[in-house]
């Protein structure tokens, strides 16, 4: 059964993971509503609905099947290997070394394997690119992103099918743009891109 957006929203705010105040998302927009993924990876049950409900959809769309998946780390390391379970494939990430991603952990990609980009939320899809680079550098071909959640409603491209779980656009605002309702709360940066 399809998953509609109220229904993965539902499933973010029994885990705890809709959260509401003043972020500073990973784009460097702030916003007043924030999905925080790790805690719904910390239900393995919650995390194997999601992205079983991801993998039919993935399972109807996709136009050819990947041969394995590839997610980014931190943040997509759970919902990748949760793909990997549910798809039957190998399932490695990238990782930053000096700001760059790259495969590492003896992780390797035949020429013009394809490959099947897993990410979590996508804010901007400036990860996703980078990933999608990396993975034709590997010998890779990426054939499709799949994502739990779209937050640019659609927006955002990257030359390959683009099929999310859900489309949510929540308001985003640039730092000298702020409405009134969050212009005296203290930001609060939850992402992981500055880890190292």
């Amino acid at each position: 059964m399809a998953m509609k957006t109220e229904d993965v929203l539902k499933e973010f705010e029994k885990a705890g993971a809709l959260l509401k105040g003043h972020f500073i998302l990973t784009s460097g927009l702030h916003s007043d509503v924030y999905l925080q993924k790790s805690l719904i990876f910390t239900d393995a049950r919650r995390t194997a609905k999601l992205i079983k409900a991801l993998a039919a959809k993935l399972r109807k769309e996709l136009k050819t099947p990947p041969t394995a998946i590839v997610s980014t780390a931190v943040g997509a390391i759970v919902p990748g290997y949760e793909m990997g379970r549910q798809l039957k494939l190998p399932a490695f990430f990238v990782e930053r070394v000096e700001g760059k991603f790259q495969l590492r952990r003896n992780f390797t990609l035949t020429k013009n394997q394809p490959v099947l980009i897993v990410e979590d939320i996508v804010s901007t899809g400036g990860s996703i690119k980078e990933c999608i680079e990396t993975v034709r550098e590997a010998g890779g071909k990426p054939v499709a992103v799949a994502a739990l959640v779209d937050r640019t409603g659609g927006k955002v491209k990257f030359g390959i099918p683009f099929i999310p779980l859900t489309t949510w656009r929540a308001k985003a605002w640039e730092a000298d743009k702020l409405p009134p309702h969050l212009r005296n709360i203290p930001a609060v940066k939850p992402g992981s891109r500055g880890l190292k």
